[in-house]
């Protein structure tokens, strides 16, 4: 197989767990906290890094703004072999008593965006695996920040936020609200593959 065109990897390349940021930058500050870093491409909004966390081999992989440019990201790591993806980012809170700091750890997301229906009905849940999920609750444990486990809203329009939006997901209980994790949970679902998503709050 040649080279995915977007994010310049080939199978062989990449290990079984990507972390997907959006930002390219933030790829260098989860690799700062990494061992046996070694950067395997950049082009455009991707920033690929392999790196070692703890004893196990991720690959960090930045996916820009958005679900058109995270899907890209997940259909290409697929293809050349990661089979859980987790979205770590950062979100806008959208119920009282969530602070800037604070952790969310997304059950769901809607689909307020359009990448996903290029692929199935909106009324298809963008859920991440179970046991994605439950690992980033565990992990979360003990940590100096507060942690709320919840649906977030994925939205495409930055922007075109309105009141009303705000309004209908607070009134939902949804907890946070961010741009990528329904395109990542519908597309590692529909291919058998992991996902999870875990978002600061800021």
């Amino acid at each position: 197989m040649a080279k995915q065109p977007h994010l310049l990897v080939e199978p062989g390349e990449v290990n079984d767990v990507a972390l997907l940021p959006g930002d390219p930058d933030r790829v260098d500050r989860i690799a700062g906290h990494c061992e046996n870093v070694d950067v395997l491409a950049e082009n455009r909004e991707y920033r690929v890094v392999n790196a070692t966390a703890h004893g196990t081999d991720l690959t960090i992989c930045s996916t820009g703004i958005g679900a058109p440019s995270a899907a890209i990201a997940v259909e290409e790591l697929a293809a050349v072999g990661v089979e859980t993806f987790i979205r770590v980012g950062t979100a806008g809170a959208l119920q009282a008593g969530i602070e800037i700091g604070d952790m969310v750890v997304a059950t769901g997301a809607t689909k307020d965006e359009g990448t996903t229906r290029r692929y199935e009905a909106d009324t298809v849940p963008a859920v991440p695996d179970y046991e994605v999920l439950d690992a980033l609750v565990a992990a979360c444990k003990g940590a100096d920040e507060e942690i709320h486990v919840g649906p977030v809203a994925t939205d495409d329009a930055f922007y075109a936020e309105t009141d009303e939006y705000v309004a209908e997901w607070e009134a939902g209980g949804v907890r946070a609200v961010e741009m990528e994790a329904a395109a990542i949970f519908s597309l590692a679902r529909r291919k058998g593959l992991r996902s999870g998503a875990i978002c600061t709050i800021d």
